[in-house]
């Protein structure tokens, strides 16, 4: 049973994972105030998801007490000019009434290690796998802006346990239902196997009741 409500707290997430938000959102589990989305895929470009973080938790606090960032700590923001300025900072900077979801990436915050190399094993017989969320098929052109075939095929063959969508909506079988000829030309362009795998929301859910009860506390 929840036993925490967001109804004080603004979330400033990556578009990424805006299906699942307002799914949660929809579905009566966040009570939140707001939830304002940066452009999805700002990983490829660290000085504009910065600049965008800092400009919607400032919004974020215009009507809310607390802020909730949904954003991973090790891998979604990596400045290469300044390796010292990470997540962790920038959040720090923001004051006590800010913090950010406990997970890695993406990713992380929807199944976590153990379960991903579960579930690793148990579609791709342990061999290394791309994770996606649903988030990067919808918005494939933010996520992967600027990658041209060759980038690509320098990076995803390698996988070869394929690609693997942890998705706990249900959107990939309904987007491979409505524009199979679209995920095709995806999986082709990556040139490894693109294959949803459904989940629950829980470990979503859980930390974000964890965040949640920091901020409050």
């Amino acid at each position: 049973m929840q036993d925490t409500s967001f109804s004080d707290i603004a979330i400033v997430s990556c578009g990424t994972l805006n299906l699942e938000l307002n799914h949660l959102k929809r579905e009566g589990f966040l009570d939140t105030r707001h939830i304002f989305y940066n452009t999805p895929g700002l990983h490829e470009s660290p000085p504009e998801l910065e600049r965008q973080l800092i400009y919607r938790i400032n919004k974020a606090k215009e009507i809310a007490p607390k802020v909730l960032v949904i954003y991973g700590g090790k891998f979604c923001y990596v400045n290469g000019d300044n390796p010292t300025r990470t997540m962790k900072k920038i959040i720090e900077e923001q004051g006590p009434d800010v913090t950010r979801i406990d997970a890695t990436h993406c990713m992380d915050m929807l199944a976590s290690e153990e379960e991903r190399d579960r579930i690793a094993q148990e579609v791709a017989s342990g061999e290394k796998v791309w994770w996606m969320t649903p988030g990067w098929i919808k918005f494939r052109h933010y996520v992967f802006k600027g990658w041209d075939r060759g980038l690509a095929n320098e990076n995803f063959p390698r996988h070869t346990g394929g690609a693997i969508v942890l998705d706990a909506i249900g959107y990939v079988d309904k987007y491979i239902e409505e524009r199979p000829e679209d995920f095709l030309e995806y999986s082709d362009w990556m040139g490894i196997p693109i294959q949803p795998y459904p989940i629950t929301l829980d470990r979503f859910k859980a930390l974000l009741m964890d965040a949640a009860k920091k901020l409050l506390q």
